[in-house]
């Protein structure tokens, strides 16, 4: 629930963020949503990016983007559910995909840290949904927890130039920043990029600010000061602050170019504004 009086406070100030991966409908923010979607806008967020888990998450993805405007719904199996039942959740997944317009389709990937159980199905059911995403004529967000190098061979693979995504939480080297980059794709920088011996800002700094869009992945990667907290929607001001330390510039061209990227890639509107995102 934003208000849009408070729009002009910050139009004035020239520095409006895109949160491109928040799980804002997760148990965490239960109690206290409206609230901090507020603190986000009053810091300068106009738009949050909500990728999908799996079935059971829908249905409250979707609540938060009918009651409250700038949350925009993705629809996708994550990696990590990925499991016996992966065919009938990918058919649920489709028949969402038929009945209602969504942003993007995401949480997709491949993710070997937690659980390898499953990584042959993970990785088909990955080129499952791309298939699916590039039929729908969507960008897809990608989930590339210790398999980075698997994921960018996947979509170079498959990339026939109508594919777009993003590679979530980027933490690689330059060298694989470049195949994305190459591959015509963008790496979602958050949290971790404050983070003392991550190692993430080092890469960063060789990386062109054309390539990357913000994210805060809340409630997960807290950036410091509140690493270890729940994380919000409003620290993504702290993640372009550091950003722009890191690229040694203000935090003003941070916003207007990763804005800029945001909007190319999830088609937005260029003229947004949240005087047409009052609760309905």
């Amino acid at each position: 629930m934003f208000l849009c009086h408070e729009l002009i406070k910050i139009e004035s100030a020239k520095v409006m963020f895109i949160d491109t991966h928040a799980h804002i409908y997760s148990d965490e923010f239960t109690e206290d949503l409206t609230s901090m979607l507020e603190n986000a806008f009053q810091q300068g967020v106009t738009d949050i990016y909500m990728p999908n888990i799996d079935s059971s998450s829908v249905d409250r993805m979707l609540e938060i983007q009918e009651k409250h405007g700038g949350c925009h719904a993705m629809i996708g199996l994550h990696p990590c559910y990925v499991k016996e039942n992966c065919r009938e959740e990918l058919k649920i997944m489709e028949s969402h995909l038929a009945l209602q317009k969504f942003c993007g389709i995401g949480e997709i990937g491949i993710d070997l840290y937690w659980d390898t159980t499953f990584a042959k199905e993970q990785e088909e059911v990955f080129r499952y949904q791309i298939s699916m995403a590039r039929e729908a004529g969507l960008p897809f967000v990608i989930h590339s927890r210790e398999s980075l190098d698997l994921t960018i061979q996947v979509v170079t693979d498959m990339q026939d130039g109508r594919l777009s995504g993003i590679f979530h939480c980027f933490n690689g080297t330059p060298e694989q920043a470049g195949r994305i980059i190459d591959a015509g794709f963008l790496m979602g920088i958050g949290g971790v990029i404050t983070y003392k011996n991550a190692g993430v800002d080092k890469v960063v700094a060789q990386l062109p600010l054309e390539s990357l869009v913000l994210e805060t992945d809340a409630p997960y990667l807290s950036p410091v000061p509140h690493r270890g907290k729940r994380n919000e929607c409003a620290y993504l001001r702290i993640i372009a602050g550091k950003l722009a330390e890191i690229k040694e510039t203000d935090i003003t061209q941070i916003a207007s170019i990763t804005t800029f990227n945001a909007k190319k890639f999830f088609h937005l509107r260029q003229n947004h504004t949240y005087e047409n995102h009052t609760n309905k």
